[in-house]
């Protein structure tokens, strides 16, 4: 289980999926929103890290359903975080 306190430094490495679309969707979203984001949000967001690529890939471009509210509302703040220049 993931404590309270999450480390952005270890976050940011995890980020690094190796594929290009998630790389930069994830990296917007803790440069940009993480320092803001409550708690709760911070939370769901390392849980959503723990999952696999293809996982993750599907969620965020939609082909996959995310498991409960919170990460229903996370996985949106993604897409809409989501420019043309970023993908």
């Amino acid at each position: 289980m993931i404590g309270f306190e999450i480390d952005e430094a270890r976050l940011r490495w995890r980020c690094r999926r190796g594929l290009r679309e998630l790389d930069l969707l994830l990296d917007q979203y803790l440069t940009e929103r993480w320092a803001a984001a409550p708690a709760a949000e911070r939370r769901e967001f390392a849980r959503l890290l723990e999952r696999e690529n293809p996982d993750l890939a599907a969620l965020i471009s939609g082909a996959a359903a995310p498991g409960n509210p919170d990460q229903a509302a996370l996985v949106a703040r993604l897409r809409a975080g989501q420019t043309p220049g970023n993908c």
